[in-house]
């Protein structure tokens, strides 16, 4: 008789995963924007009753310089518990992290000690383009078949970019996942409704459009990714191209719906070129088809153009410019991180079609530079990468958005900071005000992710 059992952070529903135990550590990429140092992944201690809470209590260096860590993942997540390719002892161990500039992938062990992760693989840049065809991983999702990575360039570093899939116990990279891809070309994030075999893919540009900073002729030129693309998940097909129209840039985070039986997710786009403003937009199946509808506008605020960046001067506003969301696991919360005036915002989007403006809070921003309670100082950067617990009471973020980007909109330079926000049940939110981060100097803190899983890395199979 087998005696093996599936990982306990594994949960066959969004509704088991919310009843699960309050994590105790985050792992955050760590970068060096000036691409001199290492970077690494540093663990913090999220035990309210540890000595060392809301301290670094552990830091794994890369094997180079310049690999500007981003959006990495989990080797694998609650979706091996799918019924169409079952991996349930598959353990949730490594960290799959990809370097958005170097096109380095290094695997972290996560075990026996979580913190002090290890590097157990590096995959080089020439072994992914020959292997797979793809530079710039970007997005690592863990799927019931294998590990799922987003990436921006092709092997040259130009278009189109795409997706391509890993093995999540060898590591070893399989190949390119699409068959047909139709009209796509740009790539960003990629997530899936596993229900409805259908993924999804938002967009950026290629790494000529976006590594050296921001350009400005291409962003007032509508020429930044403006389309969300529909596939078949299976089929790796594309099925249907959305264009939200060339006023609408930068078509970014995508956050399809946990319960596997709801079609419809949210996206931000960052800017419109209209008045400045930053939109959520819902998806959702409309028939045989997909669909969107913009749900929340959310206004630039008039500002002293001598408070604001050079790039923004002659327009006399602070953009919100929203570059991250979350949704709770729960499906009920919407989270959106407002880099740019340093508000961050909670929504009660249990109507997905009317949100609801539940709670809202400042820390930094480029013209407000609010600060947190116990630091008391002023503070650069804002609300960015945001990730939510699977209870949905606690959610993170911290403020850098990547390093050519940064200093565009802050050129006074950036410090980095993580802060952490307490949810009510029923809608609202205020900081925790022991927790704050001065990050270490010379490097930026990124992604967050949680020790057993957060309300970003995994998806479900059963409601």
């Amino acid at each position: 008789m087998a005696t093996w059992t599936p990982d306990p952070s594994f949960y066959p529903s969004p509704r088991m995963a919310a009843r699960a135990p309050a994590e105790k550590l985050a792992y955050v990429a760590s970068f060096d924007p000036e691409r001199r140092r290492k970077d690494a992944v540093s663990v913090v201690d999220l035990d309210p009753q540890s000595p060392s809470y809301a301290q670094i209590v552990g830091n794994v260096e890369m094997s180079g310089a310049g690999d500007e860590l981003h959006h990495f993942g989990w080797n694998a997540c609650s979706s091996c518990l799918c019924p169409n390719a079952p991996h349930p002892h598959v353990e949730r161990r490594y960290l799959v992290v990809p370097g958005l500039r170097s096109s380095r992938i290094h695997i972290l062990d996560t075990k026996p000690d979580p913190k002090k992760p290890k590097v157990v693989k590096v995959i080089e840049p020439d072994e992914l383009a020959e292997r797979t065809g793809y530079t710039r991983p970007h997005t690592v999702h863990c799927g019931p078949d294998g590990i799922y990575i987003s990436a921006l360039g092709n092997a040259e570093g130009k278009g189109p970019g795409g997706v391509f899939l890993m093995d999540h116990e060898s590591f070893e990279p399989r190949g390119r996942w699409e068959i047909d891809r139709g009209p796509q070309e740009f790539a960003y994030d990629m997530w899936w409704h596993l229900g409805y075999d259908t993924l999804v893919t938002s967009e950026w540009g290629t790494p000529d459009m976006f590594e050296e900073g921001l350009v400005p002729e291409l962003l007032l030129g509508s020429k930044y990714g403006r389309k969300l693309h529909f596939w078949d998940l299976h089929k790796r097909r594309h099925l249907q191209e959305i264009d939200f129209g060339k006023q609408h840039q930068l078509v970014f985070e995508l956050r399809p719906a946990h319960d596997p039986t709801k079609a419809y997710g949210f996206v931000n786009c960052v800017v419109s070129l209209e008045n400045l403003s930053s939109s959520i937009w819902v998806w959702y199946r409309d028939g045989s088809k997909w669909s969107v509808e913009k749900v929340i506008e959310i206004p630039a605020e008039p500002a002293d153009p001598d408070r604001l960046p050079p790039a923004l001067k002659d327009f006399k506003a602070c953009p919100p410019l929203v570059t991250d969301i979350d949704l709770s696991v729960d499906d009920k919360f919407l989270y959106v991180s407002c880099w740019g005036t340093g508000d961050f915002q909670q929504y009660d989007v249990s109507d997905p079609h009317k949100p609801r403006l539940t709670g809202s809070l400042r820390l930094g921003g480029i013209v407000s530079r609010a600060a947190h309670p116990k630091s008391g100082a002023p503070l650069n950067g804002g609300p960015q990468m945001v990730e939510v617990s699977r209870d949905g009471r606690r959610i993170y973020f911290t403020n850098s958005l990547y390093g050519a980007i940064d200093p565009q909109f802050y050129p006074d330079g950036l410090k980095g900071w993580m802060a952490k926000v307490e949810a009510k049940p029923e809608g609202g939110i205020e900081l925790d005000r022991d927790f704050f981060i001065d990050w270490p100097a010379g490097h930026l803190p990124h992604q967050v992710r949680l020790q057993g899983g957060d309300a970003s890395s995994d998806s479900y199979c059963y409601p």
